[in-house]
């Protein structure tokens, strides 16, 4: 067995394919009307269809899950998720930790938790 993707919920799936695409430069592998299978594993499921498979509500920011990205330019990815359209609700400006690797944290549009850090 292996794990072969990871699924998000969101509100708005226009605004969250353009924020994966900007941001993180993923492109959409396969659109299923509410379901959309973008590059490097990620799914973004429309929140009204997860509602009514879970018949539970929603909790954004639950900081219980993390979207793990790399970067060798931090500093060229903070400028250019400054300088985006999208307005960047961080969690933890960059930081150096103590093993050497730095790391920014942030939400995407719908509070699901994002970390970018340099490979270790």
């Amino acid at each position: 067995m292996r794990l072969k993707n990871v699924l998000i919920v969101v509100s708005d799936m226009e605004r969250s394919i353009k924020f994966y695409k900007d941001i993180f430069g993923l492109h959409v592998i396969l659109d299923q009307d509410g379901n959309v299978i973008m590059s490097e594993g990620l799914v973004l499921q429309d929140a009204k269809i997860w509602k009514q498979f879970l018949s539970k509500g929603l909790i954004p920011k639950n900081n219980m899950t993390e979207l793990y990205f790399e970067e060798n330019d931090i500093e060229g990815f903070i400028k250019r998720l400054e300088e985006s359209d999208f307005e960047i609700e961080y969690v933890n400006e960059l930081t150096t930790h103590s093993w050497g690797q730095k790391v920014v944290r942030f939400y995407d549009p719908d509070g699901n938790l994002i970390e970018v850090g340099t490979p270790m």
